[in-house]
């Protein structure tokens, strides 16, 4: 008997190990909604009235095509959204490995407030998201934010500060994904940390808009590990089966001119000399123009001209420097701000991927 009890608690154990997985989260959609007799128009009456979820506040279950006056509102994916309504919050407890990385991803959509920000917090961490810059024409932008579990259970809240006049002009929220960052290592083959940025947040299949990882300043972990989003405005994280990427799974795409820049910091030995090598190209998003990437290692820059057609296409760059420091600061922005061509309101820009920092050996080979 004591044999059948140790196999059943090993396997709970195993299946309790197995249970977290990258995805959505259970009912992260929203598909699964209230009972009719749970809903009053469209206010949703009862603390656990959506399945998997606790609810506070005034909050809405929106269906795809539902109209608030001459609005129509947007429903990223599937039928169903939730909306959040003034001081509003959605919450679920997630079980986790204690002391791992994570990254959240969900999709949001403004309503009728302009000034519209989301508090996204897993205890003791905690950043708020503003949402007044739209990047995809679509209405709506998924967005990442990361965090580190203190605990074996996570409590994730989704939460509205706003004070809007009237309760019913708050963001839409769908889709809420989670994945577990494993943060990669410099190696003797590229002393920058995921340069290729293969490592990063969660990207909903069937989204065609990418996801937009936000400042440092409102994330203190980044759902890109190794990289810091150094700038006022978020980067896009773009995958291949939605954009042109120029190697592997995924890229950075620079969306807003000097306001999105990535940066990472090296080891380097001073008075070696490094190539900082790299490739700029455009995502096959109709994003067309002349662009070009300013990169930075320590005191040396290099602006690299692209000129997109907008239909996909990359050449490499490679900046050569000799490091003044034992740590070197490595860094990329655009320098102009662009739009797609076929909506003037959607920004854009060029697109960073396969980064590599390597020492020179003989640098006399280079000629």
């Amino acid at each position: 008997m004591r044999a059948v009890l140790l196999a059943s608690a090993l396997l709970l154990s195993a299946s309790l190990a197995l249970a977290f997985k990258d995805g959505l989260l259970p009912n992260g959609n929203f598909e699964l909604g209230p009972r009719p007799s749970d809903l009053k128009g469209t206010e949703v009456i009862g603390r656990h009235a959506i399945p998997e979820w606790e609810l506070s506040g005034f909050i809405e279950y929106i269906k795809a095509g539902q109209k608030q006056g001459d609005m129509l509102l947007v429903v990223p994916e599937g039928a169903f959204a939730v909306r959040l309504g003034n001081e509003a919050s959605i919450k679920q407890r997630l079980k986790v490995q204690k002391g791992m990385y994570y990254s959240l991803t969900f999709s949001a959509a403004r309503t009728c407030a302009q000034e519209e920000r989301l508090n996204v917090s897993v205890a003791p961490d905690s950043g708020v998201l503003p949402m007044q810059t739209l990047y995809s024409s679509n209405g709506w932008d998924s967005y990442a934010w990361a965090f580190q579990a203190e605990y074996d259970v996570a409590e994730i809240v989704i939460h509205n500060p706003g004070e809007e006049e009237d309760p019913a002009c708050g963001p839409l929220i769908d889709s809420v994904a989670i994945k577990a960052l494993f943060p990669p290592k410099a190696t003797n083959k590229n002393l920058l940390k995921n340069g290729d940025f293969e490592e990063g947040p969660y990207v909903l299949p069937n989204t065609t808009w990418g996801v937009l990882i936000p400042p440092n300043i409102e994330d203190d972990h980044s759902p890109l590990p190794g990289w810091v989003i150094e700038s006022l405005k978020a980067v896009k994280y773009n995958d291949a089966p939605h954009f042109t990427v120029p190697q592997g799974r995924y890229a950075v795409e620079l969306v807003a001119g000097k306001e999105s820049a990535i940066a990472q910091v090296a080891r380097t030995v001073p008075g070696r000399t490094y190539t900082l090598s790299f490739s700029v190209g455009d995502a096959s998003n109709s994003c067309e123009g002349s662009m070009v990437v300013e990169a930075f290692a320590g005191k040396d820059t290099l602006k690299v001209p692209y000129e997109s057609r907008g239909k996909g296409g990359f050449k490499r760059a490679v900046l050569k420097f000799v490091a003044t420091e034992s740590r070197t600061r490595v860094m990329f922005f655009s320098t102009f701000y662009t739009t797609r061509s076929d909506d003037l309101a959607s920004l854009c820009g060029p697109v960073v991927d396969d980064v590599k920092l390597l020492s020179l050996r003989n640098p006399r080979r280079m000629g």
